[in-house]
């Protein structure tokens, strides 16, 4: 039993960093400030050229697929902030029955994150058009609906693009 609380408190703080890394603009990351990534995440440097220790820690796996997985939401239309963290924590709570039972621990400590840095306003107030939707969403995360249309999530925010 000790072993499965040790396996959750894991996952909790993968999944801390995975939203915290996604919410995290390029230009604000290590990654950026060692010239690994550019200011879109673009990579300048393949990770087998990284010598220091410190660049090493700051493109690690996770970082990579972060990254990745950013500029992918981008291309999908998905640029806002708000709306690609909540089709991306939607994603990780509905794959991860686990990580979904702790969405509001989750969610508060990625917002106290954001305050913290002082990305929470800013992300707030970007400049969104939310469509009047009729039918149901599969769940809110960050309080932003999260659709699913076609096997795809997406976002209040992008709902009308895909009508």
């Amino acid at each position: 039993m000790e072993v499965l609380k040790e396996n959750r408190a894991i996952d909790l703080f993968v999944t801390y960093r995975f939203l915290k890394l996604l919410v995290t603009p390029f230009d604000k990351q290590d990654a950026f400030k060692f010239g690994i990534i550019d200011k879109d995440g673009k990579v300048l440097r393949k990770a087998r050229s990284l010598r220091i220790g410190k660049e090493k820690r700051a493109y690690t796996l996770l970082h990579r697929f972060v990254f990745n997985l950013k500029r992918l939401l981008a291309k999908a239309g998905i640029r806002g902030a708000l709306g690609s963290f909540a089709v991306a924590a939607a994603l990780l709570f509905k794959e991860n029955k686990e990580a979904k039972k702790h969405q509001l621990v989750i969610e508060a400590a990625v917002v106290t994150y954001l305050k913290q840095t002082d990305q929470y306003d800013s992300m707030l107030s970007e400049n969104i058009n939310i469509p009047d939707i009729q039918e149901t969403p599969i769940m809110n995360c960050f309080g932003v609906d999260v659709f699913e249309q076609n096997g795809e999530l997406i976002s209040e925010y992008d709902y009308d693009k895909t009508l």
